[in-house]
Parts: structure tokens; sequence; C-alpha cells
């Protein structure tokens, strides 16, 4: 206890001295701290809007696209193409016990929809009710997505894309309004919300319009699926399920389930992994960038202490020399050391917070594509913290060195130093 108090003393003393010193000591790690908040919090706002794109286009999805066989196969030959059908759907998910959720689609990339008199080419989509889910095509508020009814009954109803819907009919509510569809009447059921949408094929699901499956097979006299989306029950699940799919698919359509020409496979569970590593690396840049302009300022708080020890080398020989412990000296430098950091420290995090605050309310006012994309920043609990532990490491390392040479001075060559 009276070591600590005597720790206590020596640095009160030294803070009335030196008072100008401090304060530029602390402006220096206070700048540092607001640059490494400020790196980190950027990267944070564009790795969370990265994701949220990543999301746009469905989670934990499998898009697949038909081919041909290269391998023959049970005395049949290779360049066989082999087109699944809706029904195939239904074969998967229940003969593949690893996939949650499937869905068919089918394409159609020219057709007319006409509103009065605005009249526009577009992409329509036949898919089945579980797309809706899989490909995040979630209906705005008073509106809905396709349901079973819809399929069985093939009813004409469609599904705008909220580009599409803001094209045809204006800011007015489309919901419940008929449009021309391949100069058919059809009733929009809903619009889907606004997303942001990193991923995709065929263009953004913004600017197409969605019908039953089966109304497109009706209406376009198609049978054979586009595409299939489905999705693993897990991530782990993901290697079984394509493995147990090309099985059941190889059975029906009698091919190689080790040929991998049949089917094109989009893992976006690969793609979302190799984007969760390369935004580490980013933040991982930008940490250290914000590390070194702290470093910098760590810099100076042991230069400047390195300069009180040369300052004060009689007043320590003198404490020497009346039988002051060497921990003494040490726990005062040290304490120097730490309360200029941390002092730094909060006084940044301080300034950081506040503009990190103020340019997401910035970005919230005046929404704009670039900003959208770059998203807000955010100060998150593992950038707080890897702040705290670099400003305790710098400002310990900034006290100790000083310390250590102060505790080596001799009291005789301290008293006859000038």
């Amino acid at each position: 206890m009276l070591t600590a108090r005597l720790i206590v003393c020596l640095f009160r003393t030294a803070a009335r001295i030196q008072r100008k010193r401090m304060v530029l000591t602390v402006s220096a790690i206070a700048w540092g701290t607001v640059a490494i908040l400020l790196l980190l919090s950027f990267g944070e706002g564009l790795k969370r809007s990265m994701e949220k794109g990543q999301r746009g286009l469905g989670d934990r999805l499998v898009i697949l696209w038909m081919g041909q066989t290269e391998k023959p196969f049970a005395g049949l030959p290779a360049a066989r193409p082999i087109r699944l059908v809706p029904e195939d759907v239904g074969l998967v998910l229940g003969a593949v016990p690893e996939i949650g959720a499937a869905a068919g689609e089918m394409h159609n990339w020219n057709v007319q929809l006409v509103n009065g008199r605005t009249a526009l080419n577009k992409r329509v989509v036949g898919v089945q009710p579980a797309y809706g889910e899989l490909r995040a095509n979630y209906p705005q508020p008073g509106g809905r997505y396709i349901d079973d009814l819809d399929m069985l009954h093939k009813r004409r109803v469609v599904f705008l894309g909220d580009n599409l819907a803001r094209d045809l009919f204006g800011d007015a509510d489309p919901v419940g309004r008929t449009l021309q569809l391949a100069d058919s009447t059809f009733t929009v059921i809903g619009v889907m919300q606004k997303k942001r949408q990193m991923g995709m094929y065929g263009g953004p699901d913004a600017d197409r319009a969605t019908i039953p499956l089966s109304t497109f097979e009706a209406l376009f006299g198609r049978r054979h699926l586009s595409n299939l989306v489905y999705q693993p029950v897990s991530e782990a699940a993901a290697p079984a399920a394509r493995r147990r799919f090309l099985e059941v698919m190889g059975s029906k359509y009698r091919f190689d389930p080790s040929d991998t020409r049949v089917f094109g496979f989009w893992d976006t569970i690969e793609n979302a992994r190799v984007f969760s590593n390369m935004m580490i690396g980013i933040e991982i840049f930008l940490g250290i960038i914000g590390a070194l302009t702290l470093v910098i300022g760590g810099v100076g708080v042991a230069n400047i202490m390195f300069a009180a020890v040369q300052h004060r080398t009689r007043e320590i020989g003198i404490q020497m020399a009346l039988g002051a412990r060497r921990v003494w000296i040490t726990g005062g430098l040290v304490l120097e050391s730490l309360t200029l950091t941390f002092a730094g420290g909060l006084v940044g995090i301080g300034a950081g917070s506040a503009l990190v605050r103020a340019l997401a309310a910035f970005q919230a006012s005046n929404p704009n594509e670039a900003m959208e994309f770059l998203g807000q920043p955010t100060i998150s609990v593992p950038i707080a913290v890897t702040t705290v532990l670099l400003l305790g490491g710098i400002g310990l390392l900034s006290g100790y060195f000083p310390a250590r040479r102060a505790v080596t001075i001799q009291p005789a060559a301290a008293l006859r130093y000038e």
C-alpha cells in the first residue's frame, strides 16, 4: 500500500511540472486512436454492406444449370443433353435429406409487358412458391408472393421487381392492377422489397417479372427447367447434398454421377467463404495502417518519457540516494506512461465515436449508391477491444524502457549530472 501511494505521489508531482508535455502527448495518442477507430469502423461498415449484398441472392444456395454428358454410360453415348422437369424438384426433396428446400425456374428473356402506353421488353421467370424464400424475393407490405393455389390453378398473377414496377406504374401502387404480359392479362399480386444484390445470374431481380411455373409452362409451351435452386440443410451438408443429388438424378436419367459436365453448379456457400476471408484481409490491412498511426503516437510517448528520465536524472539520483526502491521509480514512470496513453485513448475514442455517428447520420440523410455500397461506419465490440489492447500495450512499452534506463542510473553519477 505504501509503495502504491509513493508511486502515485511521484506521478502527481511529475504531472504538475510537465503539464504542457503531457497535453501534447495526449493529443498525439488521441489522433492515433481516432485514425484506427475510423479505419476499422469503415472496414466493418464495408464488410456488413458486402455481406448484405451477398445475402441478396439468397442464403447458402446452390444454383445449377443443365448440361450434357461427357462420359458414355450403360451403353448410352456421350454428349446426351440432360434436362430436368418440374417434377424432379419433388423427387430431390424426397430422396435427398441433406437438401432442405428447392425450387425450379424457367426463363424467357424477351417478353413484352404493357401498362397503358408503357411497353417494356423484360425477362419473365416462372417459379415454384419456395423460390421466393430461397432467393430473398420478399414482398412489400400490401402484397404477397406466388403461392400453392396460384400453381394449382395456373393463375395469371405476376410478382414484379421494384425497379420494373416503378418503370411500369410510376409512383402508383401496382398491387391489384392488371397489365399485359405476352398479350395475356395478368394481375399484380406483389412488388419485391428493395434489396442490394451483388450476386446474380441473368440480371438483377429488381428488373424482372415472376409468374407461377405452371402458368409459365402453359403460356410459353415450355417443359424443361432452366435452372434448379436448392439449399442444403447446413453448410457442412453441402458436399453430401451435391453427391446424393447427382446419384438420384443419375439413376433417373442414366448418367454417371461422377460426370462433371452434366450440370453446372454455382455453390454460393464456397463463394461466401472466400468473400469472408477477403474481408478479413481488408480489415487486417486497415487495422495495420491504423495501428501504425497509433504506434507513431506511442513512439512519441516513449521519446518524451526518455526525455523525462534525462531531465530528472538528478532528481532520480537523489531519490535513490535517500533509499528509494527501484519499483518506486519504475512504477511512477510506467504509471505516467499508461495514464498519458489511456487519457489520449479516451479522448480519441470519444472523438472517433462522435465522428462515426456524424458520418452515419450524414449517410442516412443523404443516401446515394456509392455511400450505400460502402456501408455505414460501425464501431463493433472487436474494434473497441482491439483499440484498448493496442493502447495498453503501447502505453506499457512506452513507459517500461525509459523506466528500465532510469533504475540503472547510479546515484553518485546522477548527482554529478549537469
